[in-house]
């Protein structure tokens, strides 16, 4: 892939047209974005029909985007790059300008450092970084170099003309996995290095692109950024529990809990709770909007106990199976 030409005030709307995007695809995510944030956000508190929001989308401009990659699997690359229905990859690059992306631009070497640096003095002020990948820990700087430069540098430098930072991940937001003890690069989320600006975390292993999306959309429509949670995520898609909306809750209310894997109350759907499900005590909105626009395609669908992966002091921090304990516990 590479870059798009620097068309940066080109309107949503008419990149989408130009690049073949039909009017019913894209009314079809602004009813996807209406699913993934039906409470808090701008962009829907007004109860716009799909049709309404997608003509307000449409003449919005485009942001421009620069997207490190730091320790990361590019997990959170994937989950936006592997939506279909229709495919975000597609009408993802039209509704924003991608200016650099280290996995996905064609350029390599000088020539992407180059971009970096002149996507960086071109959009001063008015460009969004996304973060995915945790970040190494002091006196282990050299366990992740671009081009000799630490990734505290590139950090830096990258977020100090940014109008806000956006870490994609868990382990962006606070470490993940590469923080899990004993964590040998001693990795952090980014907060730190993101020199003061504003941070929005959209956590999870990975994050729901929907959320990425919506968040971006209600920045370029109403010229803000969602509200937020003491933990700088957006509040339209943390504001409740997993286990409020879960599938299984009827099986938890009436007691009927699975003990072991491929047990008879498991093969029937019960509720995962002695498994060591995490969703309740767990932020997000899987319950209500699956990966890949495909039912129960998220942990508790196939029957795995939620992982918490949206939690700081849960997901890598607490075994997978380890009971949570709730004020009343069920079993």
């Amino acid at each position: 892939m590479t870059m798009l030409p620097p068309q940066n005030t080109r309107q949503i709307g008419e990149a989408l047209r130009r690049s073949g995007v039909t009017r019913r695809e894209f009314v079809h995510l602004c009813s996807t974005l209406l699913l993934a944030a039906p409470v808090g956000l701008a962009l829907t508190s007004n109860s716009l029909t799909p049709d309404e929001l997608a003509s307000n989308i449409g003449k919005a401009s485009r942001l421009p985007i620069l997207w490190l990659s730091l320790q990361s699997c590019t997990g959170c690359s994937e989950t936006l790059l592997r939506t279909s229905m229709p495919g975000v990859d597609e009408l993802f690059l039209n509704l924003i300008s991608l200016e650099y992306h280290q996995l996905l631009m064609a350029a390599s070497g000088k020539e992407a450092e180059k971009t970096l640096s002149e996507a960086i003095r071109r959009h001063a002020g008015r460009y969004l970084l996304i973060v995915e990948g945790a970040i190494p820990g002091a006196g282990q700087e050299h366990c992740l170099k671009i081009a000799g430069h630490p990734a505290t540098e590139i950090l830096r430098k990258a977020s100090a003309d940014a109008a806000v930072v956006i870490a994609m991940g868990s382990c962006a937001s606070w470490g993940g996995i590469v923080a899990a003890e004993p964590s040998p690069t001693a990795a952090t989320g980014i907060a730190e290095h993101a020199g003061g600006k504003l941070l929005i975390n959209i956590p999870g292993c990975p994050p729901n692109p929907y959320v990425l999306i919506a968040t971006i959309l209600e920045y370029a429509v109403a010229s803000r950024f969602p509200a937020l949670d003491d933990q700088h995520r957006p509040l339209f898609a943390f504001d409740r529990f997993i286990h409020e909306h879960c599938p299984r809750r009827g099986h938890f209310e009436a007691g009927r809990i699975a003990r072991h894997f491929g047990d008879a109350k498991h093969r029937k759907g019960y509720c995962l709770f002695g498994l060591g499900c995490k969703g309740p005590i767990t932020h997000a909105a899987c319950s209500t909007r699956h990966f890949n626009e495909i039912p129960d395609c998220w942990p508790i669908g196939i029957g795995a106990p939620c992982f918490g992966c949206t939690e700081s002091k849960i997901a890598f921090r607490m075994p997978v199976y380890q009971l949570v304990i709730l004020e009343e516990d069920p079993l």
